[in-house]
C-alpha cells in the first residue's frame, strides 16, 4: 500500500507530488532542485552547491523514515549542462563514499525554476 512522506527538513512539494512514497519494501523520492527548506532557490549558485542542496534534500526524505544514503539503490540526475557532470560527480561522491548505487545522469533541455540539477532516488526500506 502507498503511503506519502513529508518533512520539513526538505522543500515542501509545490504541485501535484509528494517529497516521497513508500510501499514499505522502496522509497521513491521526487526529483529534489537546489532548493532549500526555507524556499531559498540556489540556481545563481555553482553546480557543486546546487548538487550538495539537492542531495541534503533527498538525505532529509530518507531521514524522516530512518533511512541513510546507503539505502539508496538507484540515483537518476538530470543536468541542464552535461559540461557540469564533473562537478557534480565530485560532490554526489562525498554523498556515496562506499558501495554507491546503480545512476543514470542526463542532459535535459530545462529544469524547473532554471535550476541546474534535479535528482531524485530509490531506496530500500529493508
Amino acid at each position: 500500500m502507498k503511503r506519502v512522506i513529508s518533512t520539513d527538513e526538505a522543500p515542501s512539494a509545490v504541485g501535484a507530488y509528494s517529497q516521497g512514497t513508500t510501499n514499505g519494501d522502496l522509497l521513491f523520492t521526487a526529483g529534489q532542485i537546489p532548493l532549500t527548506p526555507d524556499g531559498e532557490l540556489l540556481d545563481d549558485e555553482p553546480i557543486a552547491d546546487q548538487t550538495r542542496q539537492s542531495l541534503e534534500n533527498v538525505r532529509a526524505i530518507l531521514a524522516a523514515e530512518d533511512l541513510t544514503m546507503g539505502d539508496v539503490l538507484k540515483v537518476t540526475v538530470y543536468l541542464a549542462d552535461i559540461g557540469d557532470f564533473e562537478e557534480m560527480n565530485e560532490v554526489y561522491a562525498e554523498f556515496f563514499d562506499d558501495e554507491p548505487p546503480a545512476r543514470s545522469a542526463f542532459e535535459v533541455g530545462a529544469l524547473p525554476k532554471g535550476a541546474g540539477v534535479e535528482i531524485e532516488a530509490i531506496a530500500s526500506t529493508e
